[in-house]
């Protein structure tokens, strides 16, 4: 019988999913969407981080990522970091927040108001 193949980043998944998140299939805070920020906090030590712990901490001391981008730098599933960002946060490792909310449109009454003092003044 012959070997698997291993192909170019096959040997990076080669721990399974649940057990990088300690058999949890769920954060322990259900706040992370695809488009929060985290920010990781650079005086907290790294000791007792497991590896994917550390890969994330680092990757999130250079500034504000999304959840969506941290996923896709570790080439782990958005589930398993949402779990990991909970521990985290947990922790007090990571910070997180929300992206800035699109600002509301005005009133069309609003703008008509001034267009209309605009042409009044041309």
């Amino acid at each position: 019988m012959t070997p698997p193949r291993r192909g170019p980043g096959r040997d990076k998944g080669l721990v399974r999913p649940y057990v990088v998140t300690d058999g949890r299939a769920y954060p322990t805070r259900n706040t992370f969407d695809l488009v929060t920020l985290v920010m990781a906090q650079g005086d907290r030590p790294l000791g007792g981080l497991s590896p994917e712990k550390r890969r994330l901490m680092d990757l999130c001391l250079g500034g504000a990522l999304s959840v969506a981008e941290v996923s896709g730098h570790l080439m782990l599933p958005v589930s398993v970091v949402k779990v990991l960002l909970g521990d985290l946060v947990d922790s007090g490792h990571i910070t997180t927040r929300s992206p800035i909310p699109s600002a509301q449109l005005p009133e069309a009454q609003l703008l008509q108001e001034v267009l209309d003092g605009l042409r009044a003044r041309l």
